[in-house]
């Protein structure tokens, strides 16, 4: 199903994340009717990470999907979360994301500081 299949690559991406050193804080943090799929921290910086995987490219890449819409959905639950953990807006803070594209060989794109 389409939850467990976006869960599986989420956590795909949390171990890769892992491996080059990150540590994860927060999984599918909720805030209203959004959410962030990844908080973690790399050295000082608080990272937001937006996961998307795509099987094919009748819709788009994986990429495209992190549009102008959905940057402004995350950035918005990002002020929240500072609020909520009581944390500076001048924090060293980052939004990178996590496309991943294919069935069998997973074509993984990281982009730092995306946006």
């Amino acid at each position: 199903n389409h939850v467990e299949k976006g869960h599986y690559y989420e956590q795909e991406a949390a171990d890769y994340l892992i491996s080059c050193g990150y540590r994860i804080l927060e999984t599918n943090y909720r805030c209203r009717h959004a959410e962030i799929d990844l908080i973690a921290m790399d050295g000082d910086y608080l990272v937001f990470v937006e996961v998307k995987y795509r099987s094919g490219s009748s819709y788009g890449t994986a990429v495209e999907a992190v549009n102008v819409r959905k940057q402004k959905t995350i950035r918005r639950i990002a002020e929240g979360y500072l609020m909520e953990r009581g944390l500076r807006q001048d924090s060293f803070v980052r939004f990178d994301v996590i496309a991943i594209d294919g069935t069998t060989d997973l074509n993984i794109k990281w982009i730092k500081n995306a946006f």
